[in-house]
């Protein structure tokens, strides 16, 4: 099943309306759209579900507070896709959990898990050149991801936004 594209531009619009960082910022959109990329070669890859790393692209920074030091963002993201599941966007429950999981613990340097939410992890933490970190392979969790760190981090230092996501999303 995959991700209704129409879907994705009601949630990016939803959560730049409620987004109170800089929406073009080192955790905001061009962030958002390198993870969406990653997660979706990275599923790909591995058989993971699309969809459960297309939302975490979206849900996993969309309530920080500041783009330092927040603990707890990843809770309130995590809530924040309980809170709109049903009304904006549809996951089973099992895809749902995992989603849900992998927005909670993002930042937790885990490496064990449900192979989707691996996914999620690792999409997210082959962007962390854009902050100043080297992606290393003992903290990724796939073989896939591990293959990618090289094409990632040209991608995360130069602040790649791809031009038709752009478009559509940052409009």
């Amino acid at each position: 099943m995959q991700v209704d594209d129409r879907d994705i531009l009601a949630l990016v619009r939803a959560i730049r309306n409620q987004y109170t960082l800089n929406w073009e910022g080192i955790h905001g959109v061009s962030h958002w759209a390198r993870v969406w990329e990653n997660g979706q070669r990275l599923a790909e890859a591995t058989g993971a579900d699309k969809r459960v790393a297309a939302y975490f692209a979206l849900f996993h920074d969309a309530r920080r507070f500041n783009d330092d030091h927040d603990p707890d963002h990843g809770q309130r993201g995590a809530d924040l896709a309980a809170q709109w599941r049903g009304e904006m966007f549809e996951l089973e429950d099992e895809a749902f959990d995992a989603l849900y999981t992998a927005c909670v613990h993002h930042t937790d340097g885990l490496t064990e898990g449900d192979l989707s939410v691996q996914v999620c992890w690792d999409a997210d933490r082959l962007d962390l050149l854009r902050v100043g970190i080297r992606p290393v392979g003992h903290r990724l969790c796939t073989d896939a991801a591990r293959a990618r760190i090289d094409w990632a981090n040209e991608r995360a230092s130069d602040y790649y936004f791809d031009e038709q996501i752009q478009r559509v999303w940052a409009g």
